[in-house]
């Protein structure tokens, strides 16, 4: 079965959101909205391992959605694309609005 253009851009937007739908990388994501950070920083924000933190973010830059630059000893992390602030702050938006139907969802698991 070939695939069509409309069909492939659809897959392509649900990767996307594959991005933001794990909690670890949303984290990470929401630890970079208002500066950016070191690997070391984003570990203490999050709360994650500094192990799980690189793993993801190396989904995150694979993705587009995070560029790093290499700074003496520190890897800088930074939000690639405005669009993506944007897009969090629109989630938290939306949420607000429809939560408690997130909330008892029962299809989607965390």
């Amino acid at each position: 079965m070939l695939a069509t253009p409309e069909k492939t851009t659809l897959l392509a937007k649900a990767k996307l959101f594959r991005g933001f739908s794990d909690p670890s990388r949303l984290s990470i994501l929401e630890a970079l909205l208002d500066e950016p950070r070191t690997v070391g920083e984003i570990v203490r924000i999050t709360g994650l391992s500094q192990p799980n933190v690189s793993s993801h973010l190396s989904c995150l830059r694979d993705c587009g959605l995070v560029v790093t630059r290499q700074q003496g000893q520190y890897v800088i992390c930074q939000i690639s694309d405005e669009r993506v602030r944007t897009l969090i702050a629109t989630a938290g938006s939306l949420l607000a609005d429809v939560a408690r139907g997130v909330y008892e969802c029962t299809r989607y698991e965390v």
